[in-house]
């Protein structure tokens, strides 16, 4: 009977300490830079992101370690830098399992008691992307060896799965077929006349639509955010439940998404942990999104294992003074760039400049319509000194910014003499990242993607089509590849020597 009784005060000791371990949802909206109401973001309406800030922390300096998604999801899933552990080239290495040394990061909050799960039924597409360069599955077990699973279960968090950690991918301001659809559909549509560009972005009524169904898709995504806040109170589960929003990379525009600069890797980060009491506080501290990583185990009362370059951001021992960013393979673009920001001072050292911003691969010619307007402005000498750079036929082998003085990055500081001493002192930072942050094998798998092939398919195939996209029109990837593929499927036929029929 001791014995029984034993037992179950240990059982009773166990679900008590369970439930008093916060739940945590992870809120990731992809390809978006701080582009909210509450970071002063002009044009755009975000109440509900703008009430989140209001009861929680807002930090003005979070940067991603790599601004395309695979490479940038790989660092956060591990807590550790994407060129560390060779997950840093763009979707590669998806077959090869993760060195010894590296652990998930859900593995290890499913060790210490939560239920990991991935989405959610409301928000658009489900939400359930993952996006990481190694071998891995959505759900199952993980042992590393046989089992690569990283989630237990898709979609709905209930009761009983407390505590709970739940990722969920916010899509709609992801580059995609449906921009349009979601404006079309909107009650307050944002109107492209009145809207404020970047300077570096040319002032075109293609441009400035882009930009309007962008923060169309930000309002969209505004009101998932609302529908899980008021999801956690009708469950009752608000009051224990932290919620953290970030972008997964920077926007998917000029300058941003695939690219160092300031577009590319600052990120909204927002966090409301309703068991706080600083209410609408404002963090300047430099943090990597690695360190959201190790601050969600924090939360969970797990230490940050030693593999981990990040750290917990709210710990006592916190101190990031630099976050150190890279620039590897993106689709068929094998580049190599570094970067590092103290929030005030922007160094990017660029080891191959040869290979232009503008490099013409296919993800830039169907998802930047700017870059079609721009481009042929660029050629007949329309664009200023701000828009000029990016169509460059070559890149600067170092950039130096005061971000203080200068957040558009408009003036590269590198070569004046003035600041000889500051990019000497981030050029040694650099290098110490780039030792501190050698790659654990140099295995090397990419997946092939169409690119420069699928473009010129489009030129001498679909002359209309290519005609549309030249003049700042998205013609729809998905639909594009369906095309191809029905072609190509005609072509062997013809090859076979049977005749194909529609």
């Amino acid at each position: 009977m001791k014995k029984l009784m034993t037992i179950f005060a240990a059982v009773m000791v166990l679900q008590l300490s369970a439930q008093e371990k916060p739940n945590i949802i992870w809120l990731m909206a992809e390809d978006m830079s701080t582009d909210l109401e509450c970071y002063g973001m002009p044009d755009v309406k975000t109440p509900n992101l703008n009430k989140m800030a209001s009861e929680g922390v807002r930090f003005n300096n979070a940067f991603v370690t790599n601004p395309i998604c695979s490479p940038s999801r790989s660092a956060m899933m591990l807590g550790t830098h994407q060129v560390k552990t060779n997950t840093h080239h763009h979707r590669s290495n998806r077959d090869v399992p993760l060195n010894k040394q590296f652990t998930p990061f859900t593995k290890l909050l499913r060790d210490a008691g939560y239920t990991t799960i991935l989405g959610h039924h409301g928000v658009y597409t489900l939400g359930r992307k993952i996006d990481v360069n190694f071998k891995h599955n959505a759900i199952g077990p993980w042992d590393g060896n046989t089992k690569f699973g990283l989630f237990d279960k898709y979609d709905r968090f209930e009761k009983e799965d407390q505590p709970f950690f739940a990722q969920i991918q916010l899509k709609v301001t992801h580059r995609g077929d449906w921009w349009t659809e979601i404006r079309e559909k909107s009650t307050h549509p944002v109107n492209p006349s009145t809207l404020t560009l970047p300077p570096y972005m040319a002032d075109h009524p293609a441009i400035r639509l882009d930009w309007a169904k962008y923060l169309d898709q930000i309002e969209y995504m505004d009101n998932e955010v609302g529908m899980i806040f008021k999801e956690l109170e009708e469950k009752g589960m608000a009051d224990n439940t932290i919620v953290i929003f970030i972008g997964d990379n920077g926007r998917c525009n000029i300058r941003g998404k695939g690219y160092l600069q300031d577009p590319g890797l600052r990120i909204p980060l927002l966090i409301k942990d309703p068991r706080s009491k600083n209410k609408g506080r404002v963090n300047n501290q430099v943090v990597a999104a690695t360190d959201i990583t190790a601050t969600v185990l924090d939360y969970a009362g797990i230490t940050t294992p030693n593999f981990m370059t990040g750290q917990p951001i709210f710990s006592k021992k916190f101190n990031r003074k630099y976050t150190y960013g890279a620039r590897d393979l993106w689709d068929e673009i094998e580049e190599k760039s570094r970067a590092i920001t103290s929030g005030d001072w922007s160094y990017i050292r660029n080891d191959k400049p040869e290979i232009p911003y503008d490099a013409h691969q296919g993800y830039l010619e169907f998802f930047r319509p700017a870059v079609h307007i721009m481009r042929k402005l660029y050629a007949e000498g329309k664009l200023n000194a701000a828009q000029q750079p990016f169509f460059a036929p070559r890149k600067p082998v170092e950039e130096l910014y005061n971000l203080k003085e200068d957040p558009y990055q408009l003036h590269n500081l590198a070569g004046d003499p003035r600041y000889q001493e500051i990019i000497e002192e981030l050029r040694k930072e650099t290098l110490k990242f780039d030792k501190k942050m050698t790659p654990v094998s140099n295995v090397y798998h990419p997946v092939a993607v169409p690119g420069y092939k699928l473009i010129e398919w489009i030129k001498k195939e679909l002359p209309k089509e290519y005609a549309r996209m030249q003049a700042g029109e998205e013609i729809g990837i998905g639909r594009i590849k369906k095309l191809h593929k029905a072609y190509l499927k005609k072509e062997e036929t013809k090859t076979n020597g049977k005749i194909f029929k529609n």
